[in-house]
């Protein structure tokens, strides 16, 4: 099932194309895209009639929407700092100059290990970059674009199954889960490279059948979230403790020791 059909997704109401719409509007990206052909009446959803849906229709299927599902998940999912759009290398670009605010780290692909919420990424241009390609890139300053594309961590079981599991928006114009293997580290195992031979898939050239042999240049590591309001984190690995605590007191919860102040403290007054 794929981008612009009017096939119904398993809850048995929503057709494929509305999904991916929801995907622009909950992004938060449809907007910007007002000047593309098609792009307003998928504002309407299913209730604009038939003309607006095949317009909007059109412009699912003509438009790049990968970033903007990654842009949707994060969005859905609360990750503080993240900044959405519809070009990847804005999310790999942000991480590797602006560590301080970015919700990630940048990290060679082969060293780094994965875990949910991270986005492995691989760069689509002709030229091959490598992880060290694309640090060079980045850290020329330059501002131009790239195309890439970025696939989300799910799931990474080392002690398990060995397998890494990401899901990855406008992949074979759906939404579509890879899965890769990983050592026992924890690490990304034997990633299947691009290189710059002929990558035709033939039976002489099994190797690029291999939807996975990509130019993989960069592991974003989510950064661990702020512990929620009321919950400071103890020193060392311990775990966390609340000041204001749930109840029942989760098990994973201590209840943080109090502060002492000096004897000379007083009070701060409102609004200081």
């Amino acid at each position: 099932m794929s981008e612009s059909e009017r096939l119904r997704l398993r809850d048995g109401s929503t057709p494929a194309w509305q999904r991916v719409a929801d995907y622009w509007k909950g992004s938060g990206l449809l907007s910007q895209m007002s000047h593309f052909p098609g792009a307003p009446d998928c504002s309407y959803g299913g209730a604009g009639g038939y003309l607006q849906a095949a317009s909007c229709r059109a412009f699912l299927s003509d438009t790049p929407w990968s970033a903007v599902f990654v842009s949707f998940v994060m969005n859905r999912a609360g990750v503080p700092g993240f900044n959405g759009s519809a070009s990847h290398i804005d999310f790999v670009r942000d991480a590797y100059r602006h560590p301080d605010t970015s919700p990630y780290t940048y990290n060679d692909p082969d060293l780094a290990a994965p875990a949910g919420g991270d986005l492995l990424c691989f760069s689509r241009g002709r030229d091959i970059l490598g992880p060290q390609g694309m640090r060079d890139f980045l850290a020329s300053g330059s501002g131009d674009g790239l195309n890439m594309h970025c696939d989300i961590v799910v799931a990474a079981n080392p002690g398990g199954d060995g397998k890494l599991y990401l899901v990855g928006g406008n992949v074979l114009q759906g939404v579509t889960m890879r899965v890769l293997p990983l050592n026992r580290s924890g690490a990304i195992w034997g990633l299947p490279r691009r290189t710059g031979s002929p990558a035709d898939c033939q039976p002489s050239n099994e190797a690029g059948c291999n939807f996975n042999r990509q130019d993989w240049v960069a592991l974003l590591k989510l950064k661990p979230l702020p512990a929620p309001s009321g919950m400071l984190p103890l020193p060392g690995a311990q775990p966390q403790c609340c000041t204001q605590c749930p109840l029942p007191m989760p098990e994973n919860l201590r209840r943080c020791p109090a502060l002492q102040r000096p004897a000379d403290a007083l009070p701060v007054p409102a609004g200081h």
